[in-house]
């Protein structure tokens, strides 16, 4: 069973992005969904998952290009938004499994990107804030960011930031160590609440 101690999906998106305002018409979009099982009882990484999402309503631009590796001519070998959302849910059990991100980002882009497409929001209630988490359960004042948080929880930054892929892999290490400090939340409503000690 994967119940609040087990299997966790911890996600981490790429969208659609521009250096300053989004060109007319335009919407920021999933391109990228990294994901990567976690397994809190045996304090491991066990899946690593990159699903490519092929914009519908924008470009990607230089800047995206720049700031996360990703082209035009790779999203577009991608699968359509929808498609991607019924992949994470048949093949991940992301509408059951619990899930993690850095901050709130990618939880509100799929919320959105689902009612604007009318597609079926693939993930369960059970979500939580790692960010939020990590920051308390360090006595930090301001939230950090993933790269920062690498470096004060003592662990390295693999692949390449701003890539989901890498981001979710990375990501996952932190949860595994806040787990093993006993700061991870068994189980959490929606929004995840961090928890305390």
């Amino acid at each position: 069973m994967d119940d609040g101690g087990g299997l966790w999906n911890v996600v981490d998106v790429e969208a659609t992005c521009w250096d300053g305002q989004p060109p007319p018409g335009a919407v920021s979009e999933i391109i990228e969904i990294g994901l990567t099982v976690v397994d809190l009882g045996s304090g491991e990484r066990v899946g690593r998952h990159r699903v490519l999402v092929r914009p519908e309503r924008s470009s990607v631009s230089g800047f995206c290009t720049e700031l996360t590796g990703l082209t035009q001519a790779e999203v577009d070998t991608g699968l359509g938004f929808a498609e991607a959302c019924r992949l994470l849910a048949a093949e991940h059990r992301s509408g059951a499994r619990p899930w993690a991100s850095w901050g709130d980002y990618d939880r509100h882009q799929f919320t959105r990107q689902c009612a604007a497409t009318r597609t079926e929001y693939p993930f369960g209630r059970l979500h939580t804030n790692a960010k939020a988490v990590f920051t308390e359960a360090h006595g930090l004042r301001k939230r950090p960011g993933m790269a920062r948080a690498l470096e004060i929880a003592g662990l390295p930054l693999e692949g390449r930031h701003h890539r989901g892929e890498d981001d979710a892999w990375n990501i996952a290490a932190l949860v595994l160590g806040l787990s093993a400090r006993g700061a991870w939340p068994s189980g959490a409503p929606l929004g995840g609440r961090p928890a305390t000690g």
